[in-house]
């Protein structure tokens, strides 16, 4: 049965410190890398012959527009069928370079999944074949998923606060 320590040491051991920030929330391992070891770590997961991660589950991107030079996350998760395991490795990009390359020369399924990060936080992923928007109309000038705007409309007047336990 395959290990999340197995799994971190094996990539420690490949990757060095180019890997860090090991998690294992709710028993998912966890993991962090840079944007030029992505490719060669998710490869490295898909062709290993034990682990054998051939399934790129989700490719998603996540704004934290008040972490400095980090606004940005773009997450991998991978599955490993033989083993029924998986694993999450998340990348921080700066909003002042937002750019990461692309893993559609791994995975055909990551079209479809970056088109719609790039659609949704901005998000570019060099390489792709065909990077444009894929759920909203082209004409859109934003990015709706970025935390760039209230989460409620302060001019409202028709909400009590007291009914929303403030």
């Amino acid at each position: 049965m395959l290990s999340n320590q197995e799994v971190a040491e094996a990539l420690l051991e490949k990757f060095g410190d180019q890997v860090f920030d090991f998690e294992e929330p709710y028993g998912l391992l966890t993991l962090s890398t840079s944007r030029e070891e992505i490719i060669p770590l998710l490869e490295f997961l898909r062709d290993h012959k034990t682990y054998q991660f051939i399934f790129l589950t989700d490719i998603t991107g996540i704004h934290y527009p008040d972490n400095v030079e980090n606004e940005f996350m773009v997450v991998y998760h991978m599955h490993s069928f033989v083993h029924n395991f998986r694993v999450r490795i998340k990348v921080s990009l700066a909003e002042a370079d937002i750019h990461i390359p692309t893993a559609t020369g791994l995975f055909a399924s990551a079209n479809w999944m970056e088109r719609e990060t790039y659609d949704f936080f901005g998000i570019m992923f060099d390489g792709h074949p065909n990077l444009k928007r894929i759920l909203n109309i082209e004409e859109m000038d934003y990015f709706p998923m970025r935390r760039e705007f209230p989460m409620e409309d302060a001019t409202r007047e028709d909400k009590t606060d007291a009914l929303f336990g403030r």
